[in-house]
């Protein structure tokens, strides 16, 4: 197993040696999964929050067997960027095996902090060594035998907090928070990390030129996965049944649901009213959800590449019968079992035409753990309205690390079901129509009306076909009843374009250069966008945030005289909808695809962009 190749390169405008560096750059753990060392990874991301300092983690962790290499990445930035370092100065290396290239990898003034335990040679005479006797401090500790091994970890902590300045207070705090306010576990903890620190204090003097100084840059902000914001969004949309069956990384979305399902608890009984189901598989799953949907429940599951497989028939059954439900794909890579532990945009294509035949599914694409909340709740509205599946394609990235973000915008506007026909709607519509057909477009936007099953009303039933139809839901294998019925689905998801999340877009006209992108990107986006602007590079973009494409979408691209298509999938899927879409010359729209199986970096974008443009 080799270690993670992270470039040697120093990034653009932060140079290496012994320059005095304060909040302005990355930590890299490197352990053993399975040893405890996520709590000890959160305590400092946490600490560093309630510092004020922006911060940002990446998790790097194997899919298979306890005891393989796992690295955590702590970025810290005065600027706030929060995209993954194609470069860390600071390396911890808490793993034997890999210790000897994450030492190589780091650039010429790092800091290497390693146990003391192993009694080796040190390899580069151009960083800086610290050692920290990781058994004699656990050991002179008072903690029970069954958590020494686990608890080594604390010792990290304690020399970071010592060498780079960050309060003791600050990490005990962050403990609390860790294990969520549990006094005893968090006592247990400081203890080993108030030794490790009096330790470095007494043994290990400063050598290098990092550290963190307080900041006031987190407040109001708080720090969460996509994830559980997407979780939490959903309860506040009116989530009424989960089905979902486990799969890495989605699986903590659903336990995010599981968390917080108080949100949804009637107020006159006290009960919770999500009803929460493991399926025996995706295929289950997505059946379950599609029932639940017809009877007029909110209900979604969560799932990742190989379950969206599962779910393709599902999926068609919906989108022809025009049932509501959601589905969330945190998006990991692939083809086939892949590396399920990596992050990936790589399902985009197969969502956007998920199903047998001539369909064309809604896909949402949140860029941040807020939009994740946004469309946890927008999901259902758009569902209902729409009568069809909605997709929201979040990824490994931005679904299972933490984020620091503004508070949320809490929906304020009232639940819409859409075109349900209850009783008395249903006795009206009679009124004034003198029928009722379920698939008939009424009002010229392609969306029909819909009952819900046990309606108070002799003539509210119908047939929900997956089979040919004919508007009036009547089994019907004509030609013209099935090209009838699919140009309305068709109009329906070509109206849907002005309805949904459209782009957010920075456009000056006087900038020729255009970037499209969509989802986790955003970040190093923003990021490489300002190291090109220090170069003279100016640039518009336009963030992706649905499927179908807003028109907007297609305007931007033809406004520009180079537009940079910049996705982490291996295909340039995005690249490959917008040429198919736009019927005008795109030759100028140029496929930036990386999909390495890691975050995007801004290092990544501003090579490629500058490459182009030097040419």
């Amino acid at each position: 197993m080799c270690a993670l190749n992270i470039q040697t390169e120093t990034e653009v405008g932060q140079p290496a040696g012994y320059e005095p560096a304060v909040n302005d750059f990355a930590i890299m753990v490197a352990t053993k999964n399975g040893s405890g060392s996520q709590s000890s990874n959160e305590v400092l991301i946490r600490a560093l929050y309630h510092m004020g300092i922006p911060v940002s983690g990446k998790n790097l962790f194997p899919s298979n067997i306890k005891g393989l290499p796992t690295w955590y990445t702590i970025r810290a930035s005065k600027d706030g960027y929060v995209a993954r370092r194609a470069t860390t100065e600071i390396a911890i290396t808490y793993n034997q095996d890999t210790a000897a290239e994450d030492i190589q990898n780091l650039p010429p003034g790092g800091v290497c902090i390693l146990p003391m335990d192993w009694k080796w040679g040190r390899s580069r005479e151009d960083i800086t060594y610290y050692e920290v006797p990781i058994k004699e401090i656990v050991s002179k500790s008072d903690i029970p035998k069954d958590f020494q091994d686990r608890i080594g970890n604390m010792t990290y902590v304690g020399m970071v907090a010592k060498l780079f300045d960050i309060p003791l207070d600050i990490i005990y705090q962050a403990l609390l928070d860790t294990f969520s306010g549990k006094e005893k576990a968090a006592k247990m903890n400081m203890g080993v990390v108030e030794s490790a620190y009096k330790w470095t204090e007494e043994n290990a003097p400063k050598q290098d030129p990092f550290r963190f100084e307080p900041m006031n840059s987190t407040k109001g902000k708080i720090l969460i996965t996509g994830n559980e914001a997407g979780a939490i969004g959903s309860l506040f949309g009116g989530l009424t049944v989960a089905a979902w069956y486990p799969i890495t990384p989605s699986t903590s979305l659903i336990d995010g649901v599981m968390d917080h399902k108080h949100i949804r608890v009637d107020p006159d009984t006290g009960k919770n009213t999500v009803a929460i189901i493991q399926a025996e598989d995706e295929l289950a799953a997505a059946g379950m959800i599609i029932g639940a949907g017809w009877a007029g429940a909110r209900a979604m599951t969560s799932t990742s590449g190989p379950g969206i497989s599962l779910m393709a028939e599902f999926a068609g059954l919906a989108y022809f019968a025009e049932i509501p439900c959601v589905i969330w794909d945190i998006t990991r890579v692939g083809p086939s079992t892949g590396l399920p532990t990596r992050t990936s945009q790589g399902d985009l294509l197969f969502m956007h035409f998920l199903g047998h035949g001539d369909s064309r599914q809604v896909v949402l694409v949140p860029g941040s753990v807020k939009e994740c909340f946004e469309f946890g709740w927008r999901s259902f509205e758009i569902a209902d309205q729409l009568q069809t599946p909605v997709f929201v394609m979040s990824d490994l990235d931005l679904g299972m690390n933490l984020w620091l973000t503004d508070q949320f915008d809490y929906p304020d506007e009232p639940i819409n079901r859409g075109k349900i026909l209850d009783r008395d709607a249903l006795e009206d519509f009679f009124a004034q129509k003198g029928e009722w057909y379920r698939y008939r477009d009424y009002d010229g936007d392609a969306i029909p009306y819909r009952t819900l099953p046990g309606t108070d009303h002799p003539r509210s039933a119908y047939f929900t076909r997956g089979t040919g139809h004919n508007d009036r839901a009547t089994y019907s294998e004509r030609a013209d009843d099935w090209v009838q019925n699919m140009e309305r689905l068709r109009t329906k998801m070509e109206n849907a374009r002005r309805t949904l999340p459209q782009p957010v877009v920075d456009h000056d006209p006087v900038k020729r250069i255009g970037i499209i992108s969509y989802g986790s990107n955003d970040p190093a986006i923003e990021e490489a966008r300002d190291r090109l602007a220090n170069q003279g590079i100016e640039t518009n973009y336009l963030r992706v945030r649905a499927l179908p494409l807003s028109l907007d979408v297609h305007e931007f691209v033809l406004s520009h005289d180079r537009v940079y298509v910049i996705e982490n999938n291996f295909d340039g899927q995005m690249h490959q909808i917008l040429r198919m879409e736009i019927p005008q010359d795109t030759t100028h729209m140029i496929s930036l695809a990386l999909g390495d199986t890691l975050p995007m970096t801004a290092r990544w974008i501003h090579k490629q962009i500058l490459r182009q443009e030097q040419k």
